[in-house]
């Protein structure tokens, strides 16, 4: 059974935390690429906001929780 996509994560730049920083729990919970992470990390830091996954939602869920032990703020809508 395959699941559908109907949920996206949002990571949101505070402004507290280095790119490096981010960029590593890019690689870590989402498993990108080096250049992914740090892409997406320089969008979330210049535009305030970046979707970085898409997924059902209990795989967002997942990810969000896991950003959030990281003290990184997420959120979770309907794609």
């Amino acid at each position: 059974m395959v699941l559908e996509k109907t949920h996206k994560i949002t990571l949101y730049n505070d402004d507290e935390h280095s790119l490096a920083f981010v960029q590593s729990c890019l690689i870590n919970i989402c498993n990108h690429e080096p250049i992914q992470a740090a892409q997406c990390a320089t969008i979330v830091d210049g535009v305030g906001k970046y979707d970085i996954q898409i997924g059902n939602f209990d795989e967002m869920l997942e990810v969000k929780l896991s950003f959030d032990e990281c003290g990184l703020k997420t959120e979770i809508t309907e794609s």
